[in-house]
C-alpha cells in the first residue's frame, strides 16, 4: 500500500463538508443543476442491472409466462457516505427494497431525513424547500433506515441504534437492521479514509454481504499514474484521490476480486474520470 504525507483527517474533511450547501450541489461539488446527477444515476443503475438483472423491474421477455415467479424476498442495500440521500433516491431505491443510509455530516443526514420523511408523507416540497418524492417510501412498499456515522469506525455488521426509518417496518416487531446485504454502495467518500482504514472497511464489508451473489460497488474519481499506483491529496477537504492501481491494490488486500470494472461516461469534461468497481469475495 503507498504511504504518503500528509493523509486524509477526518474532522477536517467533516468540517469542510458542513459548510457546504445540503443540497445536491452541495454534496457534487457545484454540479447538481446540470447533467451529472442524472447522467451518473443512469449508469449506475445500469451498471447494477448488468450485475443483478433480478433486481429490473421491467419484465423479461425471455421469461415464460407459465413460470413460477421470482424469488420476492426483500433485497436490502448500504449505502455509505451517503450525502443528502442521492444515490439512495436515484438508484438504489429504484432497484431494492431496504435502504440503510449512512452519513457522518450533520447537515447532510438531517436533510436526507428530511427528505425521506417528506416522501413519507407524500409532501412534494420538503421543510428545505426541495421537490422529493422517493420511490415506494409513501406507500411503504420500501423503507430507509439512517444512520449518523464515520466509514472509519462503521461495522455493516453491527451498525448500531439507527437515527431514523421511513416506510417499510418488519413485520410482527422483528428488527432487520444488522441483516446482511445484497449490495453496498461507496461512492464518492472512499477518499476520505486513510489506507489502511480503507482496506479494514472493505473488509468488514465483505463480511457483510448477504451471499456469493452479493456485491460491493465503488464508484470513484481516479487520478492518472505512470508506472504504478498513485495516490494524489488535497488540502480543501482532507481526501485522497486514489489512481486505478491504488484502489486495485486495497481491494486485494482486503480479500476483493473485481468482477467487473467500467468507467462512467457522459460527466462534464474537466473532471476527473470516473471509475465503477464491482467487487465479491476472492
Amino acid at each position: 500500500m503507498s504511504s504518503i504525507n500528509p493523509v486524509p483527517d477526518l474532522e477536517a474533511g467533516i468540517q469542510y463538508w458542513a459548510t457546504q450547501p445540503a443540497n445536491y450541489d452541495g454534496v457534487l461539488g457545484g454540479f447538481g443543476t446540470g447533467s451529472l446527477p442524472r447522467v451518473d444515476s443512469l449508469g449506475s443503475r445500469r451498471f447494477l442491472l448488468d450485475l443483478l438483472p433480478e433486481l429490473s423491474t421491467v419484465p423479461s421477455p425471455l421469461r415464460s409466462l407459465s413460470a413460477p415467479p421470482p424469488e420476492t424476498r426483500r433485497v436490502r442495500a448500504l449505502d455509505v457516505g451517503a450525502g443528502v440521500g442521492r444515490v439512495t433516491s436515484d438508484v438504489l431505491l429504484h432497484l431494492v427494497s431496504d435502504v440503510v443510509l449512512l452519513e457522518p455530516v450533520e447537515p447532510f443526514i438531517n436533510e436526507a431525513r428530511s427528505r425521506g420523511k417528506a416522501s413519507e408523507s407524500g409532501v412534494e416540497i420538503n421543510d428545505s424547500g426541495y421537490r422529493v418524492s422517493w420511490k415506494g417510501i409513501a406507500d411503504r412498499s420500501k423503507s430507509v433506515t439512517f444512520f449518523k456515522g464515520a466509514l472509519q469506525s462503521f461495522d455493516p455488521v453491527a451498525p448500531g441504534t439507527p437515527l431514523d426509518r421511513v416506510g417499510y417496518l418488519p413485520q410482527d416487531g422483528d428488527d432487520d437492521t444488522e441483516s446482511k446485504f445484497d449490495v453496498i454502495w461507496c461512492q464518492w467518500c472512499l477518499g476520505h479514509l486513510k489506507d489502511d482504514d480503507l482496506v479494514q472497511f472493505l473488509q468488514r464489508s465483505k463480511k457483510a454481504l448477504r451471499d456469493a451473489r452479493s456485491l460491493i460497488v465503488v464508484k470513484e474519481n481516479i487520478c492518472h499514474e505512470q508506472d504504478g499506483p498513485v495516490v494524489i491529496f488535497d488540502e480543501q477537504d482532507s481526501t485522497f484521490t486514489r489512481s486505478d492501481l491504488a484502489f486495485k491494490d486495497a481491494f486485494q488486500h482486503a480479500g476483493l476480486k473485481i468482477i467487473r470494472e467500467k468507467i462512467q461516461h457522459g460527466l462534464p469534461k474537466g473532471l476527473y474520470p470516473v471509475k465503477m468497481y464491482a467487487l465479491r469475495e476472492a
